[in-house]
């Protein structure tokens, strides 16, 4: 067992913010207030639930498409950011493609090495898609069968898959996909309002990328994104402020409980601008965009940290903010003992100053190094 660490600051707990201690080996031992007024204090930082990010094809150079160790490199260029949990992302790709990526994910997966950000499973953004709504993906799509995703799922735990429920035999299959555990999101799909909200019926659980990649939300010809905005619980939404307009997002805040914040981030995230790999196609990054050749966005260069700090600079108060980053992707997956501070669950932490810069990230009981 870790030793026992201490971090003393403005915490947030579940109950809200308190001013204390925190003592963490691997996870939370206890929270004690030293009854100061948390309120307005700039001289202790602030203390937050690590950040979980639920869409994450790449960083720090590197593709999760490229198989071999590039998961872990990922992983380690998230955790500087504060990012303490991630699901690796895939794309649309030959078979053997996606093969190569979920068998190095699924290193990953079995053991966290130091500096990284747990990688909590797969989310399978590709292929079972619509050719129709392809956004930065190829055009490799294929109809989702019950033993294609079996045998994926046997290679590296998928915990969220995409689909466009209008596909062939998708709706039929989302309660299949359920009872296997996995999340079923709708994305990437030209799907109507009514086809939505059918899959939703039948167990699926969330939107992928809300807004991108789906129809919209016309109001004689309403689409995924209207379904999502008229039943969702949860969905993602990718807060950089390119992706979707801010009074959109303002929309989705008001309309979807809880909904969540993803990076999709990209092999240029945490680089400079130049020429990327997503998948196999080749992306641009230029001044903080992603691009392919089209000019199309594909995939983003956000860290979690600065969805944080965008979501408060459209007005979300710190706690919320912290939800949408952090509890809310948490329990969207079922895990009660991430994306909170409290006794018992994992020492996943993020130290901040009162601009909401990165002062030091905590995972599982272990200091990440952040140079």
């Amino acid at each position: 067992m870790n030793p026992v660490s201490t971090l003393h600051g403005r915490i947030l707990t579940p109950s809200g913010w308190v001013r204390g201690d925190i003592a963490f080996d691997q996870r939370i031992v206890s929270i004690s207030s030293d009854h100061a007024d948390p309120r307005g204090d700039d001289e202790v930082p602030l203390i937050l639930p690590g950040f979980i990010d639920l869409h994450v094809h790449g960083g720090a150079g590197v593709d999760i498409m490229q198989g071999g160790n590039t998961a872990q490199t990922v992983a380690r260029a998230h955790a500087r950011h504060g990012t303490t949990a991630l699901l690796g992302t895939t794309m649309t790709a030959e078979a053997g493609d996606i093969v190569r990526a979920l068998q190095g994910l699924s290193i990953a997966i079995s053991q966290r090495d130091p500096g990284m950000a747990r990688v909590l499973g797969v989310h399978l953004e590709g292929p079972f898609i619509s050719a129709e709504r392809l956004g930065a993906q190829p055009p490799l799509v294929v109809e989702a069968t019950l033993e294609d995703v079996r045998r994926l799922h046997a290679i590296a735990p998928i915990k969220v898959l995409t689909l466009a429920p209008e596909i062939g035999q998708h709706l039929a299959l989302i309660p299949a996909l359920n009872a296997l555990g996995i999340r079923v999101q709708l994305g990437h799909s030209a799907g109507s309002y009514e086809q939505g909200v059918a899959a939703l019926d039948a167990g699926a659980a969330g939107f992928t990328h809300l807004f991108n990649g789906m129809t919209g939300v016309d109001h004689y010809h309403p689409g995924i994104a209207t379904a999502a905005l008229a039943h969702a619980e949860y969905a993602e939404l990718i807060p950089d402020l390119q992706h979707v307009h801010p009074g959109a997002i303002r929309t989705a805040l008001r309309a979807i409980p809880r909904l969540y914040c993803v990076t999709d981030a990209t092999a240029a995230t945490g680089m400079p601008d130049g020429e990327y790999a997503l998948g196999v196609q080749r992306v641009h990054k230029c001044l903080g965009c992603v691009r392919l050749e089209s000019g199309s966005l594909a995939g983003s260069a956000l860290t979690m940290d600065q969805a944080l700090r965008n979501l408060v600079a459209l007005g979300l108060a710190l706690d919320d903010a912290s939800n949408r980053v952090s509890r809310y992707p948490a329990d969207y997956l079922g895990l009660d003992d991430r994306g909170r501070l409290q006794p018992g669950a994992w020492a996943d932490l993020v130290v901040l100053d009162h601009d909401l810069r990165v002062q030091q990230v905590v995972v599982e009981g272990e200091r990440i190094t952040l140079d």
